[in-house]
């Protein structure tokens, strides 16, 4: 799902709600949870997960097209653990 689908989806749902706010809205969280995440804060959402950065350390890769040796520099990685109402939820669907 991208984003224009779930404001459009949630613009069906609530008709009542000017669409306009409801874009806004999305768009602010998203806004929100980025700025908070390149400050390296933690993000929790009971039910859904939590979002966190993780620091990948420098390594040597190489290019698979070319086989050449590349140096990789320290990064910033942004990692997601899912909440168990979200795990238990997607898990259900499987069987």
């Amino acid at each position: 799902m991208t984003r224009a689908e779930m404001i459009d989806k949630l613009i069906r749902k609530y008709a009542h709600l000017n669409p306009k706010l409801i874009d806004n809205s999305v768009r602010e969280i998203f806004e929100i949870m980025i700025e908070s995440l390149s400050a390296g804060n933690r993000i929790e959402i009971r039910g859904f997960g939590s979002f966190e950065i993780r620091v990948r350390e420098p390594r040597e890769a190489h290019n698979p097209k070319t086989g050449e040796k590349v140096n990789l520099d320290e990064r910033r990685v942004v990692h997601f653990k899912p909440g168990i109402e979200l795990r238990d939820r997607v898990n259900s669907l499987a069987q």
